[in-house]
């Protein structure tokens, strides 16, 4: 545990604070807007108002894999996520706070709007259940195959970004979108299996499109920071500790074979 908090506090260090806010920020916005379903006038169609923040998540996430690692974007993950909950911890408490939004000031309608907002902010345990969930396990999906093909492909430019990013974010932002909705939307917000999949498919399709809008952008960020070097400590260290754990695995295998070894020995002067 030492040793993850002390990578985990190096690597915050190393990257630049605005790519942390705007993870944690779209993380924490998506899982409040998740609540707000949209109206599309189709039966078997259905998304909900998450997917205006999501793709912003995913995006930050193919920087942090392209610059620092898969390892650390998984890290940078569920640091997102305990904030998350932190927050949705606080909104809860707001909640029972005595008082009156200022929305709510509807004449006869005061109690019932104020009671909604409340409920709204506060959110559900099924809601922060399901969005906790989905998110951590197509981040690490998507961290994954973003190293993956970007490893597979072996090249730097805009268009080995571009690959990398957009086929690790739909299958990634399908397997977010699926999960939350049979988890949440089928038992709780009234919906079929059939929207279940189409706003997997759906949605997935919106959040790849603002991908593709914004990987530029996406890309300029990777090589600024490749340009200046910047999270050299945690790269440093990432490559000592792969270095250690290679060393005692070698040691481990010295040790082994010289046990072996004295085995055999042994053996043999028994049976002289």
């Amino acid at each position: 545990m030492t040793k993850i908090f002390k990578e985990t506090k190096v690597l915050l260090r190393n990257i630049p604070a605005l790519l942390v806010a705007l993870l944690i920020a779209s993380v924490i916005c998506m899982n409040l807007l998740a609540n707000k379903s949209i109206d599309l006038g189709l039966d078997w169609l259905a998304l909900d108002c998450g997917i205006f923040f999501s793709w912003i998540a995913f995006l930050t996430m193919d920087v942090v894999t392209r610059r620092y690692g898969q390892r650390a974007a998984n890290i940078l993950t569920v640091v997102a996520l305990l904030v998350n909950l932190l927050v949705a911890l606080i909104f809860l408490i707001v909640s029972f706070v005595p008082g009156t939004w200022s929305q709510s000031y509807v004449e006869g309608s005061e109690t019932l709007i104020n009671g909604a907002l409340d409920k709204t902010i506060a959110s559900s345990w099924y809601v922060i259940m399901g969005s906790s969930v989905a998110f951590v396990a197509s981040a690490f999906l998507n961290n994954f195959l973003h190293f993956l093909i970007a490893r597979s492909i072996k090249k730097s430019n805009f268009l080995a970004f571009g690959v990398s990013s957009y086929a690790s974010t739909f299958i990634a932002q399908f397997v977010d979108n699926l999960l939350f909705a049979l988890i949440v939307s089928l038992h709780f917000f009234g919906w079929n299996i059939v929207q279940c999949l189409t706003c997997a498919v759906t949605g997935a399709v919106a959040e790849l499109l603002c991908e593709v809008a914004f990987s530029p952008v996406g890309y300029a960020v990777v090589k600024d920071l490749e340009k200046h070097d910047v999270g050299r400590e945690y790269l440093d260290l990432v490559a000592q500790n792969k270095e250690l754990k290679e060393k005692k695995k070698a040691e481990k295998t010295e040790n082994k074979e010289l046990k072996g070894k004295k085995k055999a020995e042994k053996t043999e002067n028994k049976a002289k």
